[in-house]
Formats: C-alpha cells, structure tokens, sequence
C-alpha cells in the first residue's frame, strides 16, 4: 500500500496538476543519469530513500545486463593473511555496478586443501581475464569470480549432484529442475566434476553427462581438484565427497561455440589455427565471455618451454573478449562450430567417451545477446 499524508517519501509523491508530473518526469530522468555512474552497493543504499529513487535504481539495474569479472592473480599474491582473491573481491565489489545473480568463482586450489591423493599433480589455475592479457598462471596463487546479472530472457541455472555410494541413480526431475532436460532453450552447459582423484569420481561424473550430452547443445568443462559452494545442500560440504556442478545457459539470444585443441596442437602456428577456426563461428564479441579448460599436461611444458601460447593465440583473435579457465585432470567437450545461421554444426554425432579427454583443451564462446 502507498503512504498516505506526509512522511519521508515526499520525493516520490505525484500531483494531480500535469505540470507537476512533467516535473517529476524530468527529475526522474536526471536522477536516473547520476545513478548510472555509481556502483551497484551505492545504488541500494540510494534505494532506501524514497519512492522515486528507488523506481529509478530499479530501472538503472535493469540496464546493466553485461557480466562483470574480478580477477587476482601473481601481482596481488604473496600477503600473509588471505587468499588474493578474497582481498581482491572484497575490495572490487564496492565497484561493481551490476547486481549479481549467479557467481562463478575458482582459485589455485593448493591454497585452500591438501589432497595426498593429489600429489604430482599441477593444482587448478586460472587463465586471468580483463582488457589485458590473459595469463596462464600455472604455479602461485590466483583466481576470479565471474558475475553474471539477471538478464532479460537468459536464464542461468546452478546444479549440484552429489555422489551416492548407496544410490546413483539419477532422477529425470533432478535433471529437469536445473535446466538440464526437458528444456527447448538449454544452450550451454558448463560442467565440471570435482574431487576428481577419489575412487569412482570419474564414473560419476560421466554418468551424470551422458544424461543430458545427446542435446544440441554446447557442453564444455572439465575434472578439478574440490568444490567450495555457498548454495550446496551439504554446508560444509564432507571433504571426501565427489559430485558435479556447474550452470546451464538457456535463452535464444544466447550464441555458442567450441573448439577442441588435442596433442597434435603443440605451437604456435597450430594453436593459432586452431582459435581461427572458433573465430569463423562469427560470434559476436560484445558481451560475449571465453573459457579454455586445459589438461596439466599442457601448458609452457607443452610448447617447449614456451608460456602462454594458447591463451595469446586467443587474444589475437578476440582482443576483447574477457578469459577465464584452469589447468584441470580432464577436459569436458568436442568442437561445436556455428553456422551462418546460428545452428550448432554436428560434433561429430560426439557421444559419452567422446566428450571426455586428456591432454587437450576445450575453449569455448558464450555470447549473451546485447548489453543494453
């Protein structure tokens, strides 16, 4: 119900005299122009004044539909207390101007477990991401969180499936809940299985993907070290228990494609050629975001001592396309090129086995439709 009679929501409060609603139209218009310049935590604090200003942050929120990032990595790393992507993050989201809704966030995972099952193996890294470019971190500490906004007909889907010695079944309204099924707009799909060293996690992971990898749609991730999750239903989660999680992407404005680069691409030439073929998918670059999921095998130890190949190769085909990613015990998909008209080219009628790889790299294209 609207407040009666006086108080402090005078601001908002309207006038039967047309004047004073072209008055109030033009104050609106104003205060909507100073709004677009602050950061989203600013903006809700503006909300709580009164009714006019809250319509207008509403309405400023609503247009800010592009994904944000934050990313830390060598150059913010090395303080005693704390992981640089938790300083990082809590300085940067005072910036931020979007209202998040699903985040997605990875970091060097030796920071934060000890697995003994694990030893030998390079621990999950990011790319780096941003208008600079990206880096391969594959030693030291590092990490991002990806921010995406509600966005006006895309619809962005966490899912969790927790591995049940006792009962592996998978029901049909588990998967249908997440987007996972019965869903004529899934696009993309982002899986990543984690606990990736215990016994049966694999078996897992490609029980849970065959359910849903016979859909037309673009399906990339890989095997990482360990989960840590907000919205598990297991909070703390067990430390030995194994599953999969990731996001489904559904909404005809989205666009995708992938690009497998296996054991033969080992220079520059190839990697380049490679990334030039994901770019002949014509993706649009605007609010658009990139991922390379990358076996440990690969890497500066791959092209001869040589770092950053892959992800340079990238950059010089999408100068402006953010990147992120990790060096991971198993890559997740197939090459899915788009055509002139949008419609996924056939992975090669890729089924099961076919989606699961080692010592290559998945990257891929996530187009969101316009930012504005």
């Amino acid at each position: 119900m609207e407040p009666v009679g006086g108080g402090g929501d005078r601001c908002g409060s309207s006038s039967a005299d047309p004047r004073g609603t072209f008055v109030l139209s033009n104050l609106a218009e104003v205060v909507e122009r100073v709004f677009a310049f602050l950061p989203a935590k600013a903006l809700l604090r503006a909300a709580g004044v009164c009714r006019l200003w809250r319509e207008c942050v509403r309405r400023v929120l609503r247009t800010h539909r592009s994904v944000t990032w934050i990313s830390a990595g060598l150059a913010e790393a090395g303080h005693l207390q704390g992981h640089c992507l938790v300083r990082v993050v809590a300085e940067e989201l005072e910036n931020v101007h979007i209202l998040p809704h699903t985040v997605l966030y990875m970091a060097d995972s030796e920071t934060f477990i000890s697995l003994e099952e694990c030893r030998g193996h390079k621990r999950v890294t990011p790319m780096g991401s941003g208008s600079s470019r990206p880096q391969e971190i594959e030693i030291g500490e590092s990490g991002f969180a990806l921010l995406f906004p509600q966005i006006e007909g895309i619809k962005i889907q966490p899912f969790h499936f927790i591995k049940d010695p006792k009962n592996l079944t998978l029901e049909r309204h588990q998967l249908t809940e997440v987007g996972l099924l019965d869903n004529p707009e899934l696009r993309v799909v982002l899986v990543f299985g984690y606990n990736c060293c215990k016994v049966g996690a694999s078996n897992y992971l490609h029980r849970v993907v065959s359910t849903f990898s016979d859909m037309n749609i673009v399906l990339a991730g890989g095997q990482v070290d360990s989960l840590s999750s907000l919205t598990s239903e297991k909070n703390p989660l067990d430390i030995d228990a194994t599953g999969v999680v990731g996001l489904s992407f559904s909404g005809h404005r989205i666009q995708s494609a992938t690009v497998l680069l296996n054991e033969d691409v080992n220079d520059e030439k190839t990697a380049e050629a490679a990334v030039q073929r994901l770019r002949a998918a014509n993706i649009p670059e605007q609010n658009t975001i990139g991922f390379m999921f990358a076996c440990v095998g690969r890497g500066a130890q791959h092209y001869r001592a040589k770092r950053n190949v892959e992800a340079d190769a990238f950059r010089k085909f999408f100068p402006s396309v953010p990147l992120f990613g990790f060096f991971g015990n198993g890559e997740i998909g197939c090459d899915r090129i788009v055509t002139g008209n949008f419609i996924l080219r056939k992975c090669n009628e890729a089924k099961d086995d076919d989606l699961f790889h080692s010592y290559t790299t998945i990257m891929a294209l996530i187009h969101l439709g316009p930012s504005k």
